[in-house]
Formats: structure tokens, C-alpha cells, sequence
């Protein structure tokens, strides 16, 4: 007989009922997981000192995700990142799709997979603790073709969370799932990510017109302010004068990683924070990465032990295929067909350097 899980109530959702809240934990790190949007609600991993503090920005109760959360720790899907006018061609018939973001799809449309209640599948605690998750989007949810069913496999071993993603359709479809967590390894109250040396393991990045959808072009880091193929802090180049870096306020951009293929994990990229000595390593089989300065976050609501999230108070890192891929034939494919099989995974990675 396994262990369940530790749960608890994370309270009421105003048209979806309750979410609940699990725990995955063991001597190294400590992991909060809610069923509303697959989020990561808080992790907990140590300092040089041994001591232990929220490196994950999130909230304390479903109602607050639900009022201001947005993308705070979600899975994203079915396609994370752009997809311009909100629309897609598939075997010469064109889709429409949920617009929210001008005329644009962002993050899957108005109610995409951060606004569901996912059904839980698995949420063990010994050996190697393990939250699995599954969601069916019908057939036309946000203008998608296929009734799609995908499912998110968390596992904590060691100083290592890892997230697996499969999905199967019943049409051919796009797809493209991620997850969009918040760090600051600094801790609760710490201030601004702009201090956190940044590795990507990048040549290329993924330029964007004014409305931040990528123009086709993959365009070499070297020379740029997008040049982290090296230790940078992130802060150091955020301000200059590129017109890449007025379109998203910041960073706000996908890297094209080299030589990503499914079901091969390789290296992404390396945070490090010099005050506290957390590291967290991204190792994935995604092609590209988003990295997000967390640019438009105002002030209005505060997290985590009453932290005000504020400009840059987090660094979004997004494993992720391409953005807007359906539109440029020279990106790597999010075609799905049936019989097909979409796995996609990240590891996550939490040492002291």
C-alpha cells in the first residue's frame, strides 16, 4: 500500500469548486503543487547556510490566482507563448482561435489550461514523490481542432523536480505545453532578480515585432544584449538602448537552445543568485526557452509571505517550443496528429554554487 500525498484545501474557485493543494517533499527540497492550472505554488529549497526559503513566487490561496494570478506557476497550454491573429491553418482549413492578447492568442486563449481543474491521477509519496495530472480539452476548446488529452507528471528525487508532458489528439491539432514559474532564488522580500547571474546555452534568439510576435528570423546572440552564453547578470544589459528590449520592456523573448530534441535532455541554461548561493539548472528536450523579467508585474498584489511583486521580482523561464511556430515553416514543428505521441519534459535542478 503507497502513502498518499500530504493535501489540503486551497480554498473555493467562484464557478469551478474547490482546488486542493499537495505536497511533495523530501530532505532536500519542498515542493506545493495545486490542481487549479497544474501550478506550482511554492518551492522551498536551501540556502549556503542550510537554510531553507521560498525561491518561487506564487500565492496562498486559490482565490488569489484566480483574481490576479494570471500565469503564476501554471502549465500552459495548448500553446504557450503567441500565436498571431489568433488563428491556424491545418490541411488547408483555417481555425480561429481564442483571441487575448489584442488580436493575438496568448497562453492557449481566454481559458486556457491556467484556468482548469485538473484531474488528479496519481499523488504518491513514497520512494520517488509523484503528482500526476490529466485534463481533456474537447474538440474546438479555444478554437483548437481534436479533443486533446494531456497529462503532467511532477516527480521529486533529490535536489531535482521534473515535469513530463504528454498529450494524444483525435485531430490533427498544435501544440505546444509548458510551464511558467517565477523565480528568485534570493528568497521572500529579497527585491528585484536583476542581480542573478544568467546562462542560456543559446546562440540564437527569436526577435519580435512591436506586438511581440517573432518575425521568422533567428538571430545570433553575439554582439547583443541577448548574449548569455557566459554568466551575465541579468540586469546588467536590461537597459540599453535595443528596440528588442522596448518591444518586451525588458526580456521578454524565446532562445533558440542548441541541439534540443525530443526525449533528449540537455543542458538550457543556469541561474545563480551570489547572496543566498542557490543554483537552479534547467536541463529539457524543449527547443527554446522563454526567458520573462517578470516586466509588467506592478505592485498591486503581494505573495508569498506579503512579498510585493513588483518589476522584476521574478525571472519566468519557460522551456517551451517556439513561439507563433504554426506561421513560420523554418521553426521546428507543433504539429500533432493522431496516433502521435507529445512528450515533452523539464527538470528543474536546485544546488548551492
Amino acid at each position: 500500500m503507497t502513502t498518499p500525498l500530504a493535501s489540503e484545501p486551497f480554498g473555493q474557485l467562484p464557478d469551478r469548486g474547490p482546488a486542493t493543494l499537495f505536497t511533495l517533499q523530501n530532505a532536500d527540497l519542498r515542493v506545493r503543487i495545486t490542481d487549479y492550472g497544474g501550478r506550482m505554488v511554492s518551492i522551498e529549497a536551501p540556502d549556503r547556510d542550510g537554510h531553507r526559503g521560498h525561491v518561487l513566487l506564487g500565492f496562498a490561496d486559490v482565490a488569489a490566482y484566480h483574481q490576479y494570478g494570471g500565469s503564476f506557476g501554471t502549465l500552459l497550454g495548448r500553446y504557450a507563448n503567441r500565436i498571431a491573429g489568433a488563428a491556424i491553418k491545418l490541411d488547408g482549413h483555417t481555425y480561429p482561435l481564442s483571441k487575448n492578447s489584442g488580436g493575438d492568442m496568448l497562453h492557449g486563449g481566454a481559458a486556457g489550461f491556467n484556468r482548469v481543474v485538473w484531474s488528479v491521477l496519481t499523488a504518491e509519496a513514497e520512494l520517488v514523490p509523484t503528482l500526476v495530472l490529466t485534463h481533456v480539452s474537447p474538440d474546438g476548446d479555444q478554437g483548437f481542432p481534436g479533443e486533446l488529452t494531456a497529462r503532467a507528471v511532477y516527480q521529486l528525487e533529490a535536489d531535482t523536480l521534473t515535469l513530463t508532458l504528454e498529450a494524444r489528439t483525435t485531430k490533427p491539432t498544435v501544440i505546444n505545453l509548458s510551464a511558467h514559474p517565477y523565480f528568485n532564488l534570493a528568497g521572500t522580500n529579497s527585491g528585484d532578480v536583476l542581480g542573478h547571474e544568467l546562462s542560456i546555452a543559446a546562440d540564437g534568439f527569436l526577435p519580435t515585432d512591436a506586438a511581440q510576435i517573432p518575425t521568422g528570423e533567428i538571430r545570433p546572440v553575439a554582439g547583443t544584449p541577448f548574449d548569455f552564453r557566459l554568466p551575465v547578470q541579468v540586469g546588467s544589459r536590461i537597459r540599453q538602448p535595443d528596440p528588442q528590449l522596448f518591444h518586451g520592456l525588458g526580456y521578454d523573448h524565446c532562445f533558440a537552445l542548441r541541439t534540443q530534441s525530443p526525449g533528449i535532455l540537455k543542458s538550457a541554461l543556469r541561474v545563480r543568485d551570489p547572496l543566498t548561493g542557490r543554483v537552479l539548472e534547467i536541463d529539457t528536450d524543449q527547443p527554446g526557452v522563454q526567458v520573462y523579467t517578470g516586466n509588467k508585474l506592478t505592485g498591486a498584489f503581494a505573495g508569498h509571505e506579503g512579498m510585493v511583486y513588483r518589476q522584476s521580482a521574478g525571472l519566468a523561464l519557460e522551456a517551451q517550443d517556439f513561439p507563433d511556430a504554426p506561421h513560420h515553416p523554418n521553426f521546428p514543428s507543433t504539429l500533432l496528429r493522431p496516433g502521435d505521441i507529445y512528450l515533452r519534459t523539464i527538470r528543474y535542478r536546485f544546488t548551492i554554487g
